[in-house]
């Protein structure tokens, strides 16, 4: 299997499909899952030319396992390893949830022609913990839940997750996929409790805030109403402010997991992004607000 080795020594899995000649476009997956995440977007990009690369997060899936490193600093530090390795120029990052916090937090330190367009979707930044500079945050106690629950029935609470909240398998009328959950539980299992329980503060207390202010580069914020994981006030909104060229597409009803169970519509949201339909002027613009009801 391909792995880089990052600058602490840690072994970094990643897959890389398509031409290398071809435009790549990385993908960051959220918490606690891998790669495989993106499946359906890999895919689908690779279908249309591009080059695909995604990475298990260190501790995540495939990767090494590390004692130490489960933070943001870290996790940043192993992407630029990883784009180093695979000379990665003009390239397209995309994050979701977790994974949208370690592509904000990239980008914001990328070399010069590493990175042309970002995707945040569904993605934790600017910050999710309440604090007194924000106060609409979510309550630490809610994360100190998560721990909890983790170290209590890793495996137990790594089903609650995508059988409810993760994919709105818990809305009325909501059409499951046992697939879907299936695959979430196999893929946190595989990583690290450890790393999965860590990686809850990077994820929750991490502030973005001064990440998403350097950004140049055009980033395309995707975020549903509907999010049970990631509250899109706290979110989204905030994000595309923040940002110097941030457009802000809203759906109302999809759920945390859209990439899961709606990838069409993500997956051209994404593509119409890289094409420059979402393309913001060269100049400062207001945030753009694209509204979609689709039901979960």
């Amino acid at each position: 299997m391909p792995f880089i080795t990052a600058r602490d020594g840690a072994q970094i899995f990643y897959k890389d499909w398509g031409p290398k000649d071809a435009q790549p476009i990385h993908f960051h997956h959220g918490w606690p899952l891998s790669a495989d995440d993106w499946d359906a977007q890999m895919l689908f990009f690779l279908g249309k030319g591009f080059r695909v690369v995604a990475h298990d997060r260190r501790g995540h899936g495939r990767s090494e396992q590390t004692p130490a490193g489960n933070e943001m600093d870290t996790y940043a530090s192993d992407v630029e390893d990883l784009v180093a390795a695979l000379d990665l120029k003009n390239a397209i990052h995309v994050g979701h949830s977790t994974g949208g916090g370690e592509v904000a937090h990239y980008t914001a330190r990328a070399e010069p022609g590493r990175v042309a367009k970002a995707v945040l979707l569904d993605a934790v930044p600017p910050v999710m913990v309440k604090k007194e500079s924000n106060p609409g945050g979510t309550p630490i106690e809610v994360f100190d839940g998560f721990r909890a629950a983790l170290a209590a029935n890793r495996a137990q609470f790594y089903l609650d997750i995508p059988t409810g909240p993760f994919y709105g398998f818990n809305r009325p009328g909501a059409k499951v996929s046992q697939g879907l959950i299936d695959n979430w539980w196999r893929q946190g299992m595989m990583g690290s409790a450890l790393a999965g329980y860590e990686c809850i503060k990077a994820f929750s207390e991490t502030d973005f805030t001064e990440d998403l202010k350097s950004i140049e580069q055009p980033v395309l914020v995707i975020h549903s109403e509907d999010d049970q994981i990631v509250p899109y006030a706290d979110s989204g909104p905030l994000s595309a402010k923040l940002l110097k060229n941030g457009t802000l597409k809203t759906y109302k009803d999809l759920p945390h997991g859209c990439h899961g169970t709606h990838p069409d519509l993500i997956n051209t949201d994404i593509l119409n992004f890289i094409r420059g339909e979402f393309q913001p002027d060269e100049q400062k613009v207001e945030v753009q607000i694209l509204e979609t009801t689709v039901q979960a």
